[in-house]
């Protein structure tokens, strides 16, 4: 049975718990708002930077850029993790780093059982997460969302690239968070490599002369449109971790709250019980007296 003692020290640490997890929630929100904004407008560039490659791979031939050339015989895989640099999220890294572990181990059971499978981790989580096990890494980035760059997702870009062509991956997934509202965010596994030729529907609506050339424009296409996707995707899983951390926090305060409650009820009847005590004791005290 705790003391009143024991109570008051309780409540005292869950109140000072309390501040803590209210002010981190709303540190999420603020960096929420920016982060959303960021996501959202890189979205169109992504989107039309992705369609117009899609619609002039579809009217060129796809062996003009190795890139945009899918191979039969997948062998190597190369999987891209974006998660989070730090915890007090609730879910979030758990959810991203499972389903990476899956795509890994299930999705290409084969390759992973012949070593064919290669990561790169975006965020101190993941790096830390497959690093410990033993996986195979071929760059890590912790702490990168400290200071979220552009540099970083091209460099991620170009390292996948670089690996594809020289035949160290056949295939090349980025595993991320897509932000899509506070309470849903979305997990995705994406392919980056090869680049699918993807139907507009807007190819026969007119012919079109390529200046300077259909390969010169895919080729300064190709690398922009991997390093934008690359961004947006950084983008967006830093928007849902936000997402996350502010949502974990203030379901920890309103448990805060909660407990408080209990707590301050459980208090009072400790106090009430040991004032009726002393008051038990004194009338005993005065009855003795009289007799």
């Amino acid at each position: 049975m705790p003391t009143l003692k024991d109570i008051r020290v309780r409540i005292k640490g869950i109140k000072s718990t309390q501040q803590v997890t209210k002010a981190m929630k709303m540190v999420a929100a603020a960096k929420l708002r920016r982060a959303q904004e960021r996501a959202i407008m890189a979205r169109p560039y992504a989107g039309k930077l992705k369609e117009m490659l899609g619609s002039l791979s579809a009217k060129v031939d796809t062996s003009l850029n190795p890139l945009l050339s899918s191979r039969q015989d997948v062998k190597k895989v190369l999987v891209i993790l974006i998660a989070a640099d730090r915890g007090l999220c609730g879910a979030f890294n758990t959810n991203i780093i499972k389903l990476a572990q899956k795509v890994v181990t299930e999705d290409y059971a084969a390759q992973y059982k012949n070593g064919g499978v290669s990561l790169i981790c975006a965020g101190s989580r993941g790096f830390d997460y497959f690093r410990k096990r033993g996986f195979s890494i071929v760059k890590g980035y912790p702490s990168v969302f400290q200071n979220l760059d552009f540099s970083v997702a091209r460099e991620i870009a170009e390292t996948a690239s670089a690996m594809y062509l020289r035949g160290e991956a056949d295939k090349v997934i980025v595993v991320y968070n897509e932000f899509k509202s506070v309470l849903a965010p979305v997990l995705k596994a994406e392919d980056l490599l090869p680049i699918a030729a993807e139907s507009t529907g807007k190819e026969n609506s007119g012919d079109y002369i390529y200046e300077p050339s259909p390969a010169a424009i895919i080729d300064e296409l190709v690398p922009k449109h991997l390093s934008t996707q690359v961004w947006r995707m950084m983008l967006e899983s830093s928007a849902a971790e936000q997402a996350a951390r502010m949502t974990a926090m203030d379901s920890a305060t309103e448990n805060a709250k909660e407990l408080l409650r209990t707590l301050n009820i459980s208090y009072n009847r400790a106090r009430q019980a040991a004032i009726t005590k002393e008051l038990s004791e004194i009338v005993a005290g005065a009855d003795a007296l009289k007799n």
